[in-house]
């Protein structure tokens, strides 16, 4: 792990990521497709992995084993007109991890 990088997510979302020259995958609305991509990203032994929110809640359960580690770092961004959330859900676990404080806990 090289400080390489994969960014997942529809071709709107990748494209400016591979202008970068970072490792994109783009998908389309199949769920399988996004499934199979987040395999690949897994064995491609990236340090970061950043992943469209739309496309996370499709590839949540092949994500979830390897995002208790500290390596690679899975982070999800918010990419819809509407933000639903997942995005949100996904750094309040991550910083729960890291500091075992729930950040967006209701006082």
């Amino acid at each position: 792990m090289n400080g390489k990088v994969a960014v997942l997510g529809s071709s709107d979302f990748v494209m400016p990521f591979a202008a970068l020259g970072l490792d994109t995958y783009p998908v389309g609305d199949s769920t399988d497709e996004a499934i199979e991509n987040a395999k690949t990203i897994i064995e491609g032994k990236y340090a970061l992995i950043v992943v469209a929110e739309n496309v996370a809640k499709k590839t949540a359960d092949v994500f979830e084993t390897i995002q208790k580690k500290a390596m690679p770092c899975v982070t999800v961004v918010p990419f819809t007109t509407e933000p639903e959330g997942f995005a949100t859900k996904s750094l309040g676990h991550a910083l729960r991890m890291a500091t075992g404080i729930d950040i967006f806990q209701n006082s």
